[in-house]
């Protein structure tokens, strides 16, 4: 794994089907399309999102796209923390020069980036936050291909063992690795999730809570055929409890106490869910039927 690293308030929407779907788009006055900026996932370059910079442009003729370039690959592994600070200084003069604001994508891991960067930067102007098929609660599977190829002599059941040290939290996968079965552990160790779930105390969480509601619309995308995303429900903010029983997002703590800002956007009508069955995690961004449902309404 070493080795790896150099290389390196409206009555709520329901949550499932499409959310949006009926948002207007901007009137013929209102000038061309907002930028959008996108943000990739683990082992992903800006090459791979050609197929929804396509969709995009054809739909919204003109529209800025732009998928940041750092992190690439390998350098994906890096420490969460230090991707977001990248990001946030290559977002900055996109957000400059857009006077009626972006849209930011973030894919898969890229989803938990976006949501880091939006609750640390004051006075960001993103209007629409997309999360497409990203780990927002976090991860908890280990069969998949790649994390099998990352920690062969590693089950899900133990992976806490590294994961939840400081070597581990050197490693962006750990920053997200949530066991239901090690709590305090999780609540302890993780330097990425747990703080920006503000589910252990830090001084910053009402700012970071703040920030993050300065969004008009927040769209989660997932579906139940991810086959990478464990378990699925993650990328709508549900997860397992201590029985490995998924409980919606309804039922998360996260969302009860209302700890960075998700039940207030749910309240006010700003947050909803789109759930796609028979897309693989590698086809999100290239699946011409999510963008049409999913993704095009968001982007006004």
């Amino acid at each position: 794994l070493l080795l790896l690293l150099p290389l390196l308030p409206l009555p709520p929407l329901p949550f499932s089907g499409v959310f949006g779907a009926g948002v207007a788009a901007r009137g013929a006055g209102a000038g061309p399309f907002r930028p959008v900026v996108i943000v990739h996932g683990l082992f992903d370059s800006p090459s791979d999102f050609r197929h929804l910079r396509q969709f995009i442009n054809e739909s919204h003729p003109g529209t800025e796209v732009t998928v940041l370039d750092l992190f690439d690959r390998g350098a994906s592994l890096r420490p969460l923390w230090l991707q977001v600070a990248g990001f946030r200084q290559a977002l900055a003069p996109i957000m400059a020069n857009a006077a009626h604001g972006v849209h930011l994508l973030g894919y898969s891991q890229g989803g938990l980036i976006c949501r880091a960067l939006l609750a640390t930067t004051p006075e960001h102007n993103v209007r629409s936050f997309i999360s497409l098929a990203a780990p927002q609660m976090g991860q908890y599977g280990a069969d998949t291909d790649y994390l099998k190829w990352l920690f062969p002599r590693h089950m899900k059941s133990n992976l806490y063992r590294l994961c939840y040290t400081p070597l581990g939290q050197g490693v962006s996968i750990c920053n997200y690795w949530n066991d239901p079965h090690h709590r305090e552990l999780y609540l302890n160790s993780s330097d990425f999730l747990a703080l920006l779930n503000d589910e252990r105390l830090h001084p910053n969480a009402s700012e970071w809570k703040r920030n993050l509601l300065r969004i008009q619309r927040l769209v989660l995308i997932g579906g139940p055929d991810d086959g990478v995303i464990t378990p699925w429900q993650s990328s709508l903010f549900g997860f397992y409890d201590a029985n490995e029983t998924v409980r919606d997002m309804e039922a998360q703590p996260v969302f009860l106490q209302d700890t960075f800002g998700l039940k207030s956007l749910w309240a006010r009508g700003a947050l909803g869910g789109c759930s796609v069955p028979g897309v693989p995690h590698t086809a999100w961004h290239s699946h011409r039927g999510v963008y049409e449902k999913c993704i095009r309404p968001h982007l006004t």
